[in-house]
């Protein structure tokens, strides 16, 4: 429970952020000019006037904002739950050095993560099988080195990302684009669950805040900023993945990006980003040398029982190559009966050394 002092003092920060129509740049304009949320609101209508104009000035001295602060007040007495302002020393310092940072945080789980050395990790909703066991293989890899793998909770290189995190036994941050009590995708609950357990949730929208397209976009900004550099696995031309790395250039961090075939439109963004200067990685080893990160890269797959490979298996896989192949082609290129060719596949597939695709396609997973 908060005292009576910090309760009030919160109160207004949270005034302040909800006011209609005044964003992060006024807000921040608002507490450079006057030095705190107490102050602004007890200034004087003609010096708010001269500031932001009569329209925004009416609009910060009227509009009543009680229900949605009490529910906060609420919120943050729950364990676990934090609201974290500008003036408060738990703001993580890097998003304070970015673009836009937001004048407050809701935050549910771990506050130590957010000034933890961290590394944002995104990509494609609709990834290939192949992206996903690269995000999650890259994600336990850095983790384990230390690093706090941030992302935005979303299907697919997200999801994948959070996953690889936990599964090192590491640290990750997910930075979302709705309030934190709503879940958002529905299918992430589990995970979202084992995140606010082991990591952290965390939004600058208002508890009670759904699911808006125009959310997202400002959401990437966060996931940027806490972060000393961005990794792109798997990205469309348009995706909204470009986005965020386009935000981590501009906060003067690393840009990474995972080429991928040339015929794969996944792959288009992370070719895109690397033409444009991002840092092309093979390995996790190359993220943390461009860092000139310390931590120890684990062998983190050390754990895992190797599938002994014979001849015939390698000459398959040597004939399947890196990209999606059909199986008639593959047939065509292994010389193999349908039959046998087939049985390979499944007792690969089992293994784990490739994927099937839609439309009677497979891809290699290592």
């Amino acid at each position: 429970m908060l005292e009576e002092a910090a309760a009030a003092e919160l109160r207004n920060w949270l005034r302040l952020s909800l006011i209609p129509g005044i964003g992060g740049e006024t807000q921040r304009k608002l507490l450079q000019a006057f030095g705190s949320p107490e102050a602004i609101f007890a200034a004087g209508s003609a010096a708010l006037r001269a500031l932001i104009g009569a329209a925004l000035a009416e609009q910060l001295r009227q509009h009543d904002a009680t229900i949605s602060i009490e529910a906060a007040l609420s919120w943050v007495a729950e364990a676990g739950n934090r609201i974290v302002t500008l003036a408060d020393a738990d703001y993580p310092q890097a998003l304070l050095d970015s673009v836009d940072p937001p004048i407050l945080l809701y935050v549910k789980g771990r506050i130590e993560l957010l000034n933890r050395p961290a590394l944002a990790m995104v990509g494609s909703r609709n990834a290939s099988r192949q992206g996903e066991v690269n995000a999650e293989a890259f994600a336990e890899a850095l983790a384990a080195a230390g690093l706090v793998i941030v992302s935005g909770l979303a299907l697919g290189i997200d999801a994948a990302a959070h996953r690889g995190a936990m599964k090192s036994g590491g640290a990750t941050i997910a930075v979302i684009g709705t309030g934190t009590d709503r879940i958002y995708p529905a299918r992430n609950q589990a995970l979202t669950r084992e995140i606010c357990e082991r990591g952290a949730l965390v939004s600058e929208f208002p508890l009670g805040t759904p699911a808006l397209a125009s959310n997202f976009p400002r959401r990437n900004r966060i996931i940027a900023g806490l972060s000393r550099g961005c990794l792109v696995i798997e990205a469309a031309e348009r995706s909204g993945s470009l986005i965020t790395a386009r935000l981590a250039a501009d906060a003067g961090r690393d840009v990474f990006a995972i080429p991928g075939s040339i015929h794969s439109t996944l792959s288009k963004g992370c070719h895109k980003l690397i033409k444009q200067g991002a840092k092309l990685v093979e390995s996790a080893q190359d993220v943390l040398e461009e860092l000139g990160w310390t931590g120890t890269l684990a062998d983190t797959r050390s754990d895992v029982p190797r599938v002994a490979e014979d001849a015939a298996e390698a000459a398959l896989l040597a004939a399947l190559g890196h990209d999606p192949c059909d199986v008639d082609t593959l047939a065509a290129r292994s010389n193999l009966t349908a039959e046998t060719l087939l049985a390979m596949l499944l007792q690969l597939e089992l293994n784990g050394r490739i994927a099937a695709l839609p439309g009677n396609r497979y891809q290699r997973l290592d």
